[in-house]
């Protein structure tokens, strides 16, 4: 039989055999999809691949001279392809991933949620985009339909450690986190969902399948307009949109 436990380091499984009762410990692999092997990417499977926890990493790009260089990091599987369409093959209902890293300049929550919906049933709403970049803080408009935001009028150093209590550049203290603050948007007609980013290690964030799959069934659950944002503490992608159950052709959503 077989138990899960906490060590200071990780998570094990100790296993108990039939001839000897003292556990053997083995540690539990945890997978994680790094999507786009640019700098980001590249700082992720670095900090990742160097911490005391066993885990397999993937790393998807578009483009083979970005991956030359990970098998240099560790253990690492490289995949050649797109990454929108790697997470929309590959990502199903019990995937054998425990996170997912964004690590490309395009909000990738919302792409796999496109995807899976079709083309025709989530759409971009550009007419949106100047009231809601009016109602955050320090606003960008990004390339194609993604606007930012951010807390930050500098750039910060990618190893923070994003501390719930304060800023660790300015050391004031932090009275909300951006997350929040996208959920509670306002706009006559919207519903807002946040995807929450969460911290793997200093200066890296991901989320789980689980929280995909939620944003997923949240769109679905009702058509209308919305404000679909993928948010850590400090910062923020936001993309306009308008889900419809029926597109063009009359067709339902692909399953």
């Amino acid at each position: 039989m077989a138990f899960n436990t906490f060590f200071p380091f990780g998570f094990f499984q100790a296993v108990l055999t039939e001839k000897n009762l003292r556990p053997i410990i083995i540690p539990i692999m945890e997978t994680i999809w790094i999507i786009g092997a640019g700098h980001f990417g590249r700082l992720a499977a670095n900090r990742l691949s160097g911490r005391k926890k066993a885990r397999s990493l993937v790393v998807v790009d578009p483009v083979a001279k970005n991956l030359e260089d990970f098998q240099a990091i560790g253990e690492i599987t490289t995949v050649l392809g797109d990454g929108v369409a790697f997470l929309d093959e590959h990502l199903k209902p019990g995937a054998k991933v425990d996170w997912v890293i964004p690590s490309l300049p395009l909000h990738l929550g919302w792409e796999w949620c496109r995807r899976r919906l079709g083309p025709s049933h989530l759409v971009p709403l550009p007419a949106a985009r100047q009231e809601v970049l009016s109602l955050v803080p320090n606003p960008m408009e990004g390339t194609g339909n993604d606007l930012y935001a951010s807390f930050a009028d500098f750039i910060c150093p990618d190893n923070c450690s994003e501390p719930s209590e304060y800023c660790t550049v300015t050391g004031l203290p932090r009275r909300q986190n951006l997350y929040e603050v996208l959920e509670k948007l306002q706009i006559p007609g919207f519903r807002s969902l946040v995807l929450q980013s969460q911290q793997l290690c200093p200066g890296i964030g991901g989320v789980t399948p689980d929280q995909l799959f939620s944003l997923l069934a949240d769109i679905k659950a009702a058509p209308g307009k919305l404000l679909i944002s993928t948010a850590c503490r400090c910062h923020g992608v936001i993309t306009p949109s308008l889900y419809v159950i029926c597109g063009p052709s009359g067709k339902g959503e692909k399953t």
